[in-house]
């Protein structure tokens, strides 16, 4: 079963991606949907808002005769990131509570 993933989720997960180092969109996208149901093209938009915004900034690199467009995480992209896992930490341990079944009436 699949659950509806917010805006402000999968761009916790796409910074949560380059945090770990600067990526080209085929294999960001690629890493993002090895543990997400979620198409391409909904992490282009994703991508686009999180530049407009500053959290990301891309830059291309020759390859093969073409430019890949690489995406980085800014300094306001970590801050931003460190606030959302700690909202995501908060959401998570919430629906867990909900979720818990409780001793005795199993």
């Amino acid at each position: 079963m699949a659950y509806a993933i917010g805006p402000q989720l999968l761009e916790g997960c796409v910074l949560a991606v380059l945090s770990h180092g600067d990526a080209y969109g085929y294999i960001l996208t690629q890493q993002v949907k090895a543990r997400l149901e979620i198409s391409e093209s909904t992490l282009y938009p994703v991508l686009r808002r999180l530049q407009r915004d500053g959290l990301l900034k891309v830059y291309d690199r020759p390859y093969q005769g073409r430019n890949r467009r690489y995406y980085a995480i800014t300094p306001v992209g970590r801050t931003q990131l460190e606030r959302r896992r700690g909202e995501w930490a908060q959401f998570r341990d919430g629906v867990e509570e909900l979720m818990k079944e409780e001793e005795g009436h199993g």
